[in-house]
């Protein structure tokens, strides 16, 4: 199975001047552990759910402290084209929980450790 099956197309952005409490608050109503940062359409980074925590434990204020602060900045990535075991591997060895995926210079999702963990754990269809 490649990684392009795995993503839904449905990247859920912010921008790096958003507040932590607006981009927490978005991955919950949308249910997602991350949010991909844009400037001017280009992937600039990522912020996950481990960010935000690790700002919380640092008294960052939820208010006030920007995205850009504690983003990953210019994040590794997937082709839509990655073995799903060979991405699983990556994502262990390096720690990653979400990985974007980008084709041709455009986001085409974000997978999480859960997705690839499930494509390798369902019977074939």
């Amino acid at each position: 199975m490649r990684v392009r099956e795995l993503v839904g197309g449905n990247v859920i952005w912010v921008d790096p001047d958003a507040t932590l409490r607006k981009a927490a608050l978005e991955m919950v109503s949308t249910g997602v552990g991350s949010v991909a940062v844009e400037v001017d359409g280009v992937l600039t980074g990522i912020l996950t759910e481990r960010d935000i925590m690790r700002a919380v434990t640092e008294d960052a204020n939820l208010d006030l402290d920007l995205v850009s602060a504690w983003m990953t900045e210019y994040p590794d990535s997937f082709t839509p084209e990655m073995d799903v075991v060979e991405a699983a591997n990556w994502m262990l060895a390096t720690g990653y929980r979400h990985l974007p995926g980008v084709d041709e210079g455009t986001v085409i999702g974000v997978i999480s450790i859960k997705d690839v963990l499930w494509a390798i754990t369902s019977p074939p269809m």
